[in-house]
């Protein structure tokens, strides 16, 4: 695809063996092999991973709720929840007299898509079985997935707003006439810069398996969308209602025919 970064296909790869995932940054080789088996081994078990994908939409959650989602008694959850939260997966927080579980963060449902991408298997069409509601447009813990995510991705790329970037593989960086078209949405490209995440990358989407926008960028986009309700986020799960406001101004802004 023109204007793509090289080597996207093993963006996949990156994010699963990068030694920053959420570590320092001194580890050798042998501790690296060791945290990376420890990680895959807490996401490995079936409750566990499902926790973890009901966390990917960014919002937080009870162990209570965690426990039911996996199918697990509530102590079981707790266990299974301390794995997590040993391994930097998961992170707790009270508030009066619940303790609510999240994600650790942005890099962590990185992760999780890209398995989900290995899990589909090597195909030229996305899986069947995906449900039509979170194919057309849901959220990648705080940005913008499904068919609508990749769309606005092609598009950005096509009006050459995004070009390649030293940030990493896969990375982007606005060139000034995406600043222009970024800003004119309402969109802080500065303020995005300054957060402590990659700015703009390439996220292999796990049902289109071509790539939506990640990142700090991919992340004020999804929240532009949300405040001019162009899209709508369901209250249960990862999708994202496309308004017939948005459709209009996604149609007058970029060329989009949405269904």
């Amino acid at each position: 695809m023109p204007g793509l970064p090289k080597q996207v296909g093993t963006n996949i790869l990156a994010v699963a063996t990068q030694p920053r995932f959420v570590y320092h940054h001194n580890m050798n080789v042998t501790d690296h092999d060791q945290t990376a088996a420890a990680i895959a081994a807490a996401i490995g078990e079936t409750a566990r991973a499902r926790m973890l994908y009901c966390l990917s939409d960014g919002r937080a959650r009870t162990s209570t709720e965690l426990a039911v989602v996996a199918g697990v008694s509530p102590s079981t959850a707790s266990a299974h929840l301390n794995k997590l939260k040993d391994q930097h997966l998961v992170k707790m927080f009270a508030q009066g007299k619940h303790r609510y579980y999240s994600l650790e963060g942005a890099k962590v449902a990185d992760a999780l898509e890209a398995l989900s991408v290995l899990a589909g298997g090597a195909r030229n069409s996305p899986a069947p079985r995906t449900p039509g509601h979170l194919r057309a447009a849901r959220t990648c813990y705080d940005h913008m997935a499904g068919a609508l995510g990749v769309q606005l991705h092609d598009r950005f790329l096509a009006l050459r707003w995004l070009s390649g970037s030293s940030d990493g593989e896969n990375a982007y960086d606005l060139t000034r006439k995406g600043a222009e078209g970024v800003r004119a949405m309402g969109i802080d490209a500065q303020a995005a810069r300054g957060l402590r995440r990659r700015f703009a990358f390439a996220c292999v989407d796990w049902s289109e398996r071509r790539p939506h926008l990640g990142g700090a960028l991919g992340a004020a986009l999804l929240q532009t969308a949300l405040e001019r309700s162009w899209v709508l986020q369901d209250l249960d799960s990862r999708a994202l209602e496309i308004t017939a406001r948005g459709r209009r101004e996604l149609l007058a802004r970029f060329g989009l025919h949405l269904k």
